[in-house]
């Protein structure tokens, strides 16, 4: 998988991106994330890439025409399956998106900024938009961040045990049941005795029985 990433801010990528799962996947060569700096597409040379509102009110715009430079630049090198963009009135991100999405092979993240981006790159190359819920965050760069580390994690060979990334919460429309790990006490608090007790039907009859419980409880929505 390819992920072309742009954005004014590179910067807060860098890291979240550079590190842990996503870096191991890229060393792998199971994915490459590129990002491309808005601004080096600026329409002078101050560097400008936003603009005031028109019909008024506050806040800044990011203009067409950088965002145009960048995408055509890079839609004439390969195709993409996806040109996706982070903003609060988008698709709500949910576990069967993001498995929907680690199938594709190249896609683009457009990170908003300031009041958002021109309606017109929206309605000319946008094919996806995403929300991470119901709140505004200052660009989206954060959410590309864990766009990214949601759809990668699901590349066949990223994670170690591939069953892993199957028994995750919402996999199932269910929440993860309880985990526990070793010692077995602690604190006077006992790990359930049907995990230590090897009958792996039973086991797994168990923790399903939690995972309903535990949804009911704090996700209810997601069992209608």
């Amino acid at each position: 998988m390819r992920v072309d990433i742009l954005t004014c801010q590179p910067e807060l990528l860098a890291s979240p991106l550079g590190h842990s799962i996503v870096k191991r996947a890229q060393e792998k060569g199971l994915v490459e994330v590129h990002l491309h700096q808005l601004r080096d597409r600026a329409i002078n040379k101050h560097g400008q890439i936003d603009d005031y509102v028109f019909g008024g009110g506050a806040g800044m715009v990011l203009r067409v025409e950088p965002i145009a430079a960048w995408l055509d630049e890079l839609r004439a090198q390969r195709p993409y399956e996806a040109i996706i963009y982070l903003t609060p009135d988008g698709e709500v991100l949910r576990q069967p998106l993001a498995n929907r999405l680690s199938l594709l092979g190249n896609i683009i993240l457009l990170c908003g900024h300031y009041k958002g981006v021109d309606q017109r790159i929206r309605d000319e190359y946008v094919t996806h938009e995403i929300s991470l819920g119901d709140y505004v965050l200052s660009g989206g760069e954060l959410a590309a961040a864990v766009l990214v580390d949601a759809v990668v994690r699901l590349l066949p060979g990223v994670l170690g045990n591939e069953e892993s990334a199957l028994s995750d919460s919402f996999q199932d429309d269910l929440l993860a049941p309880p985990v526990y790990t070793r010692p077995a006490e602690w604190r006077g608090r006992a790990v359930p005795e049907i995990l230590l007790s090897g009958n792996t039907p039973r086991i797994e009859e168990w923790r399903h029985e939690q995972a309903l419980a535990r949804t009911q409880v704090r996700r209810p929505d997601l069992l209608q």
